[in-house]
Parts: structure tokens; sequence; C-alpha cells
């Protein structure tokens, strides 16, 4: 869990372009009426603070990495402080939100907002078209989010992919033009690499086997024993995606090629090509046997041990242990027999699910939104994701944003304390990333990294599928449909890994999955994606 929650803050050094930034703290119908708000909202500033004349407490239900009380954290503390709005959290453990969140929906007892609220597109449009989720648009448009409507207004791909069928924006997204990782990635051991004098990584499928063969055969990490894993997993959950691309799929469902054309991944000739590999390294004991019955804290142990050599991290320190480093590279994705590849699905700029969204139950929405656009500058981005000044950092520099680390109190891990002192913390928040919140903050192994998308992913990124939307009653056939594909799938590609079911009956396992409605899929993503490429 540690690793996940250091991603979380890791991704804001992630650079993000410009443009965005020109949308914090901008100022924008200052004075103005909503047309449905004769009065602009009595007691509610459109600018300035606080955000109310009498202070007002707000129910919230978010996530938890379970790392304070959020009462007492100086964050939450501060954005009290200034806007006048106090919270009242409702939380529950990361692992067991989605249940919770479910139970609220079906009993009714609502907070005022939901925060880090993983709101998948068919519970926006689910929740949405009831009238539960509150439409966001109307209080961005009257002028209750300056930096929400800026970054909209110059960003219209954002707003065209949370808008539902309806016509509304049930829920904000976490922003990010400039990310390159959708999933983690892979990475190579650095001392494997040396010891075989491996100077040049594999940039085909066939360079790939000759490598994996190499590390199970000439002790690479020279304790006389032959106890290298040349490739390790996590029942293929974690290299599954970044794989696909050497096959030209895009994304592990469903993507849209170059054409627009829409695919459903489990039927395609390159799933294909993909399982005939992966059954190859099973068979030569190049794909560690335990993948399928591991846990990720077992997989790091091997890591941690010296006794990997390629695997799946956020970082590669965080399963090889060490400090960041420059001296375990990036995978280079590999070429295979399918043309026009590799390829790499690159992350959409956006949160697939909505990260926050206002109930019907909230008595001041005006406020609430005006509180969340706080979270989409500078000044708020700063504050969530940092502290308040003088805890963590201070400024080198005020007037031009360059910051520097403080030591930490009472010295430990910087991250560790962090999640102490703020809520965005080992969860996908609302908010931006922006590359001003970073200034002076970033390292030598930040930019080696930047270093290595540059050169690695960028040039053969594509966003797999734009944020769409289907309608309630495309949503409710999709999801019966995928219920039972999933499942399906999943099965089978164990078992064509592994050998339990030969390749030869690929033929076999298509024709189920057409029957179970996978060209049914193919053709309501279509439909989707045609609607929303053509802003409709």
């Amino acid at each position: 869990m540690n690793k996940i929650r250091k991603a979380s803050s890791i991704a804001l050094c992630l650079a993000v372009s410009v443009s965005l930034l020109a949308a914090c703290g901008s100022k924008e119908g200052a004075g103005e009426k909503g047309s449905a708000s004769p009065s602009a909202a009595e007691g509610v500033k459109k600018e300035g603070f606080p955000i109310v004349d009498k202070p007002i407490t707000l129910k919230v239900m978010s996530q938890d990495a379970g790392k304070a009380d959020w009462n007492q954290m100086p964050v939450l503390k501060e954005m009290e402080k200034l806007t006048g709005i106090h919270l009242e959290p409702q939380l529950s453990p990361i692992d067991s939100f989605a249940t919770k969140k479910n139970l609220m929906f079906a009993s009714g007892d609502l907070p005022d907002m939901l925060y880090a609220a993983d709101l998948k597109p068919s519970e926006q449009v689910t929740y949405g078209t009831q009238g539960i989720l509150l439409p966001l648009e109307k209080y961005i448009d009257e002028g209750y989010a300056p930096n929400i409507k800026k970054i909209l207004d110059e960003h219209p791909d954002v707003r065209k992919s949370f808008t539902t069928p309806d016509g509304h924006m049930y829920a904000l997204p976490f922003i990010d033009t400039a990310a390159v990782w959708y999933r983690s990635p892979m990475w190579y051991n650095g001392k494997f690499l040396k010891a075989l004098n491996v100077t040049e990584l594999p940039k085909t499928t066939d360079e790939l086997y000759a490598f994996l063969k190499r590390v199970k055969e000439e002790d690479p990490n020279g304790n006389g024993k032959k106890d290298e894993i040349p490739l390790t997993s996590v029942k293929l959950d974690d290299l599954r995606m970044y794989f696909f691309g050497f096959w030209g799929m895009y994304d592990e469902k469903i993507y849209a090629d170059k054409d627009g054309k829409v695919h459903y991944s489990p039927q395609e000739e390159g799933y294909k090509g993909y399982l005939t590999f992966m059954n190859k390294l099973w068979k030569e004991d190049l794909l560690d046997h335990e993948t399928f019955s591991q846990t990720p804290d077992q997989k790091k142990a091997k890591g941690q041990d010296n006794r990997i050599a390629l695997f799946n991290d956020y970082y590669p320190y965080f399963t090889l242990g060490g400090e960041p480093s420059g001296d375990n590279p990036l995978m280079t994705p590999v070429k295979s027999e399918i043309p026009g590849t590799p390829v790499y699905g690159k992350h959409p700029g956006m949160s697939a699910n909505g990260t926050f969204a206002i109930t019907n139950k909230n008595p001041n929405p005006e406020a609430t939104m005006r509180w969340i656009d706080y979270l989409y500058g500078y000044e708020g981005s700063t504050l969530f994701n940092q502290g308040p000044e003088g805890t963590l950092w201070k400024y080198k520099d005020k007037e031009n944003h360059v910051k520097e680390w403080l030591p930490v109190p009472g010295g430990g891990d910087r991250e560790e304390y962090r999640g102490t002192i703020t809520p965005n913390f080992g969860i996908l928040t609302p908010g931006i990333n922006d590359p001003e919140v970073t200034k002076g903050l970033r390292t030598d192994f930040d930019a080696w990294i930047d270093k290595e998308n540059a050169e690695k992913l960028v040039p053969i990124g594509k966003t797999p599928f734009p944020n769409v939307y289907l309608t309630n009653e495309e949503q409710s056939e999709a999801s019966a449909l995928f219920s039972d594909l999933d499942t399906y799938v999943q099965q089978m590609e164990a078992k064509f890994v592994t050998g339990q079911v030969p390749l030869s009956d690929w033929d076999s396992y298509v024709a189920q999955l057409k029957k179970m409605g996978a060209d049914r899929i193919v053709e309501l993503y279509q439909g989707a994606y045609d609607r929303w490429n053509s802003g409709k």
C-alpha cells in the first residue's frame, strides 16, 4: 500500500502543459448573478475569502488512507480558516470504499459531497439522471468556479469527456494533460543487465525472449544458484497493459485505433499473439510460475532478494529496494509480428472516473463549488498536496513559485509524514497537476524519468479511448455483457498461458466471446465514440 500512496503524490511530479497553469487564480464573473440564482446564492462570495458570510458545515464522504484523523489534519484546518467551511468527514478505508459507496446510494443516506469519489461513468449517468447528483456546469458557468471554468474553456476535451448524454456534468476529474503512464510501467534490473553485459535493450519479442533465456541460464545475480526469475507478475494484471502494446493493442478491453475503429482486445489477433508468447515463456519457466498465486508483497520480496530481471512497479526501487536512481531502465516496448508495433496506451490526461460530486442533500452547492474550485488553482493545489508553508517546504523565491524542501519534522519518511497532514494521500483526488507546484522540488531522478518517457513511450503513445458515456439503457446492457465476458476472459487467459487449454482452441474461444456479446460491446462503444467525436 505504501507504494500506491507514494504514487499518488509522485504523479504530481509528472510535467503538465503550461497552458493549464493559466487556469490558476483567475477571477471571472465577479458580482454576476446566476440565471437560476436571483441573488447569486445569499451569503456566498464568487471571489475572495472567506467563501461564506457565516460559517457552515458540510458532510463529506471519502476514501481514507488511514494515516491520521481528518479533523486534526493541518491542511483541512487551514482550509476551514480560509473558507469558513467546516467538513464533517464520513470516511471508509480504501479497500471497502466501493461497497460503502454502493450502500450509500442504495440507502439514500447521502453526504453533502463526495471527495476522491471514484465515480464510474455508469454511476455518474445513473445517479445524475435520477437527480441524486447535482449538475455542476450550472455553478461553474455562473462564476462559482473560475479556476475550473478556465480549464474547461482552454481544454474543451475535458468538458466534453465529463459531459453525460443528457448534457450535464455530474462529477469532476483529476486533470493532468501531459501525463504519460496509464498504468505503472515495466523495468529492467540494472544489475542483471550489467552482469550479462547488455548494452542495448531488447527491441523485438525475439530479442526479449533471448534476454529472458539468458537470465535463466547465466546466473546474473552471481550466487551460483539458478534462482533468477526472468519475468514476474501478479495475475498478469500488472504487465498486461504494457505487453498488449507489443501486439498493437492500446488497452486491456476497449480501444480506438488511429482510424477511429473500436476494438475489443480479447478477441483481436494481437491478443492471440500475446497469449502465444506468454505461453512460450511459461513453458520454458521464463515467466514466474507463482504469477497466478503470489501477492504483491511476495513479488516485492523476490525483487529485494535480487532475483527478478523484468517487472512492473510505479518506480523500480519500490520493488528492488534502495534509493531512486537511473540504474534500472524503463523497458523499451518491443516489436512483434503485428505490423505497426509497438504501441503504447497513453494516459488520457484526466481521470477516467469522477473524483468529486455534490449530492441533492447539499444545502449550499454554490459554496461547495467555490470550496472545490480552490483545489484547481495553484494555492489550493500546493496546500492539499504539499501541506501548509513552513511544514515540509518553504519558498525560496515566492514571486516565481520556487520552493525548497524543509527537514521532515521528527525525521522519518517525507511521504509518510505528508499522509498525516493532508487527505490527498493514497487516493485519486480532485484537482490538477500543475508544474508550478513542484518548481524547485524536482530531483535528478524526476528528470531521468521524464527523459525515459520522452524517448521510449511518448513517440508511440496514444490515448486508448476517450472518457465516453453510454446511455442508461446502453450502460445496463454493456454492464451485463461485461459481467460474463470479464470472468470468461480472465479464466481463459490463465488457461491459455499455463497450457491448460491449447492455443489450437483459439477459434472456439473467439466463437464463445461472440456468442457472449463481444461484437455487441464493440457496437455500443463505437456508437459512444462516434457521438463523442462529433461532440454530440
